[in-house]
This record gives C-alpha cells, structure tokens and sequence, in this order.
C-alpha cells in the first residue's frame, strides 16, 4: 500500500472536511437512520431482550442483552458499539443484528453511552471499558461465557473497538488480558490526528497530543485476537483510507486481520449487512465466533 493510500490529512483542510463528513456522503441521511430503527425494532420484536441494564452511574451507562435459548447455553456474547461520530445515535437503533446472531447460538449486547460534547472522548473511552467489564462480572446468570467475548463496532463505535484491543486498560479494570476473543470494526477511525482542525473537533475538542493518546492506530497491542474490517465502496477516501491504514498497521505486528469488501455499501447502510444471514459480512463474523469459541 502506497503512502497516498495512507495519507489521511489530504491535500487540504477544505478536502479533508469533505473526506470525513459521513452525512455527507450520502443522498439521505434521514432515510439511513430510519432503516437502522426499522431493522431494530423487528429485530427486538423476534428475540427476547433485557433492556437498560446499567453498568455505571451515568445515564446514559446501560446497556441490552440478547440472551440465546436454554440449549445453546453458555454463549459466546457479540458486544455491538453503536456509532454516530461519538455525538449521535442510540443504543436502541444499533439491535439489527439480534435475531441473526441469536439464532447463531451468539448472544448480542448493544451498549450506550454518554455522547459528546457532554462527555470527553476520553470518558467515552472510559465508560466502554467499564461496560465490557461489568459484563464480564454480570453475564453468566444470562447464559453467557464469559470467556467468548467478541465486540463489534461501526463508524465511532469501530475507533471504540479499536480502543477496547488497545492493551494495558485490563488490569485497571481487572479483567483478563486476552478478554476480547474476536473483533469487527466498520467503517472505523483509527487515527483522530487528522480532525482536530476539522468540523468534527466541534464536539470532540482536542488537541493533536490528545487525539494521538486516543488513536487505535497509535495502540496496536503485542498479541491480539483476530480482527475483521469493512468499509463501504460508496463511502469516501477519508474513510477508505482510514481502514486501510489500519489494516496494514494490524499486519505489522503479524495480526491475523480479514477485509470483507462491501462495494455496493455507503457508510451508513454497511451495517444494515448484519440483519442478513446470507451477506458475507455476517457470516464471516458469525464463522469468526462459532470456530474460535469452540477452541
């Protein structure tokens, strides 16, 4: 991969708002977000789910959980971070993939939190890392493993996956080091260096040394487990280059990384693949857990 194709500042401020502006970049954004609450709520409708368990004190600290029948007990648990640009969305729009993962046998929990500018991306960071190891502590009256857990997460929520593989935060929140088993990220931001002089610093508010302290691309750990990545075809190069870049800073360190093309997806209706079985995506996430959970 050529330094152009990991140049994520382009030739200008101008360009560069261009390259990370996601609504943007597609015709109506309205309609992409109706489709995620659509997908959602049919998804809820068909699975049995316990709502607004909370893992912190904050209001927005809570989280649902898709358990999966009886006799697929314990679960491996997908633990899915809605995005939004860290300022937007929900939880309660981010359960499309419920229904097809708990057929799976794969439990699904969607996480909240507190989104900017009224938290700090640091406490955003924060509030993640607490919720998985709240969920460590709290999953096995559910039917979970706590040992098989996956996360997933598109968009903000990728650069918050990102951030749950950074090593080092584990033993604060004392769970294991290898906690995380598998990992999906979307459309993710790796590197946030380049918004700091851009729109999106509106509401994230950094500066470069803090944005580089909250970059994945910055926290690639020594061992990690297997990560899938996709970015859509119809999305723009910022995003593009975003996940190639981090792809190939996951093969420096001789990570076992899978890039699922999705050249006829946009950013937003990327996700929209998890409320199919039959889309690759899904299944080569859903290949991911059953064969690794069995090891």
């Amino acid at each position: 991969m050529s330094k152009v194709e990991h140049d994520l500042y382009f030739e200008s401020v101008e360009q560069r708002n261009v390259q990370y502006n996601a609504r943007g970049s597609v015709s109506d954004f309205d309609a992409c977000v109706r489709e995620y609450a659509e997908l959602s709520c049919a998804a809820k409708a068909a699975c049995v789910g316990i709502y607004d368990l909370k893992y912190g004190l904050a209001a927005a600290e809570r989280l649902d959980l898709f358990p999966v029948s009886t006799v697929n007990q314990p679960a491996p648990l997908f633990i899915f971070i809605h995005g939004g640009y860290w300022r937007s969305q929900t939880k309660e729009d981010a359960a499309l993939m419920a229904k097809v993962f708990t057929d799976a046998g794969i439990a699904v929990a969607t996480v909240e939190y507190t989104l900017l500018p009224h938290a700090t991306l640091a406490e955003v960071v924060r509030e993640i890392r607490s919720a998985v190891a709240w969920l460590y502590r709290n999953v096995v009256k559910f039917g979970v493993n706590p040992s098989q857990f996956y996360v997933g997460g598109s968009s903000a929520g990728g650069h918050l996956v990102g951030m749950l593989l950074a090593s080092q935060w584990q033993e604060e929140f004392d769970v294991p080091p290898n906690l995380i088993k598998g990992a999906v990220a979307l459309s993710g931001l790796f590197d946030i260096e380049p918004l700091c002089d851009i729109g999106p610093n509106e509401w994230l508010r950094l500066e470069p040394y803090q944005a580089k302290a909250l970059s994945p691309i910055h926290l690639i750990p020594e061992s990690a487990p297997p990560l899938i990545l996709s970015v859509g075809g119809l999305e723009t190069d910022g995003f593009k280059r975003q996940t190639q870049a981090y792809e190939a800073a996951w093969k420096d360190k001789g990570h076992a990384v899978l890039t699922v093309a999705a050249p006829e997806r946009n950013h937003f209706n990327l996700l929209s693949e998890l409320s199919r079985p039959e889309q690759p995506l899904t299944q080569a996430i859903i290949k991911l857990i059953q064969e690794t959970s069995r090891d």
